[in-house]
């Protein structure tokens, strides 16, 4: 496809427009001197504790009950604000900011598409500033990788699938975008992701710092 052809650029959150996330789970398991890889383990190797997840990040568990329930797994006697300590670590990614905003700025349409439970745990201004439109799992009741919630995007910025680009650091949720048509970025770092983008777009983006 041409740069000409791409209208939209869609991004995840969490590990793309800030630090990696798993980074955040490695530095709050070490706090507690749990082994660093603790949370990423249980994730990807207990099929209930995932699935747990994806329930809280479509609106069926609340957070305090995700918390209890996470906080038994990992041995944690306090689940109170769990949440909000594992991804405490997590620090914007200024360069991936200001790629989207040079985006927007040079015409393309931009979306976050984001598994979370609630947008109240954004800044909302920031959001606004970033982004045309913005998908939270927990307010749709589907998320990544279904296809429904890449093609209600899509829908929702008025542009087709295969005209829209898709950002995202896990894998799954890239091939989950592919299945529509869209063109899928695998981010592993700003410098990277930002070349490939200037490369599809055509758009002169600036290189990180």
């Amino acid at each position: 496809m041409t740069s000409e052809a791409y209208e939209a650029v869609l991004f995840d959150f969490g590990g793309v427009l800030t630090t990696p996330v798993w980074d955040s789970f490695a530095a709050y398991c070490r706090s507690q001197g749990l082994e660093p890889d603790a949370i990423k383990q249980l994730l990807r190797e207990d099929p209930a504790a995932l699935a747990e997840l994806r329930r809280l990040e479509t609106g069926a568990l609340t957070e305090s009950e995700f918390e209890r329930s996470l906080a038994g797994r990992l041995g944690i006697s306090d689940p109170e604000g769990l949440i909000d300590a594992i991804f405490a670590g997590m620090r914007a990614e200024p360069a991936m900011v200001e790629a989207v905003r040079e985006l927007r700025r040079a015409g393309l349409k931009t979306a976050l598409v984001s598994n979370s439970w609630s947008v109240n745990h954004y800044d909302r201004e920031l959001l606004a500033a970033l982004f045309d439109q913005s998908l939270i799992s927990g307010e749709l009741g589907m998320h990544k990788p279904q296809p429904q919630i890449f093609e209600l995007a899509a829908e929702r910025l008025g542009a087709a699938p295969e005209s829209c680009i898709f950002v995202d650091d896990l894998r799954e949720n890239c091939r989950g975008a592919e299945a529509v048509g869209m063109t899928a970025v695998l981010h592993r770092s700003a410098a990277e992701t930002i070349g490939l983008l200037g490369e599809l777009t055509g758009i002169a983006l600036a290189a990180p710092a």
